[in-house]
């Protein structure tokens, strides 16, 4: 059994107390959290037994022999997928790209079964990650995963990049170096007060050393604004929403940033793909973002936010929102 799938089981598949069946879904856990969890508690136990569950034959049109090769896809999908899913989207695209060869009814049904979104529903992501530089890119960022507290509203996101990096490695400074040395002897020795001391010196230097599978990196911070979309800012309508979003989208995911230029307040301008999805399409889709279009032409940004709009999601469903640069500049000007 693979780890991520031992892991969601043991920690989300919990069996509900005496008392509380009527609040059981159709695989014995909570309404709440029926999907994701309900799948894998399921690949759980097709992994042991090669049983799939009772019920699904009612949901599907195809015969118990293909459903166990299903579940043998998805169980391999979901092992080697990091991190594994977490949300219902996470789950329900899972399934759809696994079982993208079978019969639509089948996957529909599947997703049915586990009270997933429909296809339909998703926000469809169709821009491919550039298999080669694109133009007027300075440089590109592979991070470690981000933490869900670098996410500082709907369009910008501190990340970190390991100093094993090739590109990385011989920008440290020689006394971030040193410091990170000493502090890992301090911590050797237990001396912690001087070792969150040091700590802090490289924090002030731009670095961070990173705890990752219980092994220490040292990492560099980098602060990215996304390339041509502005989210609403945190006090606007909206504003909370678009940074939970970009949240559900990037915590725990190593990000590829494709950096174009820095902002007059020091942050990285740059693309972000996330689990080869590109992130700016994600937020415009779904209406928790505009296109930039002072700062940036692409027309198939102005096509996404024109299909949020004509759908009224997220933002979009109020009938004439704020432009967030409109509102910062009222507020710089007292009004």
């Amino acid at each position: 059994m693979g780890n991520a799938l031992r892991f969601l089981y043991g920690h989300c598949c919990t069996p509900t107390a005496a008392g509380d069946s009527d609040s059981l879904g159709p695989h014995g856990v909570s309404s709440a959290t029926v999907g994701v969890t309900a799948l894998a508690q399921d690949l759980f136990h097709f992994d042991i037994t090669s049983q799939v569950p009772e019920g699904l034959s009612k949901h599907v049109v195809s015969s118990k022999k293909a459903q166990a090769n299903w579940y043998r896809k998805l169980v391999d999908a979901w092992k080697e997928s990091k991190p594994p899913p977490k949300t219902p989207e996470e789950a329900a695209r899972l399934i759809i790209q696994t079982l993208k060869r079978h019969q639509k009814a089948d996957v529909e049904g599947l997703l049915a079964f586990y009270d997933l979104p429909q296809p339909h529903v998703l926000v469809q992501a169709t821009y491919e990650p550039p298999a080669s530089l694109p133009e007027g890119i300075q440089f590109e960022l592979h991070t470690l995963p981000v933490d869900a507290k670098a996410v500082a509203d709907g369009d910008t996101v501190t990340v970190y990049v390991s100093t094993a990096d090739p590109r990385e490695s011989s920008f440290v400074p020689s006394h971030v170096h040193a410091a990170a040395v000493q502090r890992s002897g301090a911590r050797a020795q237990r001396n912690y007060a001087e070792a969150d001391a040091l700590h802090q010196q490289i924090i002030d230097s731009g670095y961070r050393v990173i705890n990752l599978q219980n092994e220490e990196v040292l990492a560099r911070k980098y602060r990215i604004r996304l390339r041509g979309i502005d989210a609403p800012e945190g006090k606007m309508p909206f504003g909370e929403e678009a940074k939970i979003e970009l949240k559900k989208i990037v915590q725990g995911k190593s990000l590829r940033v494709l950096v174009y230029g820095e902002d007059r307040y020091g942050r990285c301008v740059g693309d972000i793909y996330c689990n080869g999805l590109f992130v700016q399409e994600l937020m415009l889709k779904k209406g928790f973002a505009w296109h930039y279009a002072a700062y940036d032409k692409r027309k198939e940004l102005e096509t996404w936010e024109k299909e949020a709009r004509a759908k009224r999601v997220g933002l979009w469903a109020s009938s004439n929102p704020e432009k967030p640069w409109e509102w910062r500049k009222d507020r710089r000007e007292g009004r």
